[in-house]
């Protein structure tokens, strides 16, 4: 679930009573702009449908229309649907400047031989050690413990093999780390491979 930060909302007088009966588009929209921009994580759909009884295809609709409002706009904030949810982001292009300005950290990146096991993880999941050393070749121990730690995987059950070994898939944090709403977001293992041999062939590799 979606953590809501401890902002304290000012207001000039007493709220104003709802129209009984009355959830137009418009004002479901300004409720989920406030609750989306008080949220330090992905709110999924499910959160709005629950938490005020509206319709998961009238919520879809709003969330959609937010979206596209903040990309028309062009500003320096947008909403994007990432990990399973919706989540107010910064606009890529001003990137750069935030961080020189008001020192924000960037994200410490992957290793290649992390990015490469984590890679087979999010393609073959659910899969065992085992497996991951098959496919790399090597032991990789040590690399899918380091992505435990930076919780891009986690152990998802045991495979039905001897000894019972623990199996690994990803996290939502793996989604919103690549900016993707979903695993069938990820791009076909056909496209990637087609990239690697352009890159090789550009880069004479």
């Amino acid at each position: 679930m979606a953590t809501i930060k401890d902002d304290v909302v000012k207001t000039n007088g007493p709220e104003a009573e709802p129209e009984e009966g009355r959830k137009d588009d418009e004002s479901i929209k300004g409720l989920f702009e406030a609750v989306l921009f008080l949220s330090n994580e992905p709110v999924p759909l499910s959160f709005f449908v629950q938490n005020f009884s509206i319709d998961p295809t009238q919520a879809k609709i709003v969330l959609d229309s937010l979206v596209d409002e903040y990309d028309d706009r062009d500003g320096g904030i947008r909403i994007q649907e990432i990990a399973r949810g919706f989540q107010f982001v910064t606009s890529p292009q001003y990137a750069d400047q935030i961080r020189r300005v008001i020192g924000v950290r960037k994200r410490e990146g992957l290793s290649k031989s992390m990015l490469e096991t984590l890679a087979i993880i999010a393609y073959r999941q659910p899969i065992v050690l085992a497996e991951i050393e098959e496919l790399r070749g090597v032991s990789s121990r040590a690399m899918v413990v380091k992505l435990i730690e930076r919780n891009m995987v986690k152990p998802v059950g045991r495979k039905e093999l001897p000894g019972r070994p623990l199996s690994y898939g990803t996290t939502n944090e793996f989604l919103r780390y690549f900016g993707l709403n979903r695993l069938s977001d990820l791009p076909k293992l056909s496209e990637i491979k087609e990239f690697s041999l352009n890159w090789d062939d550009e880069h004479g590799e």
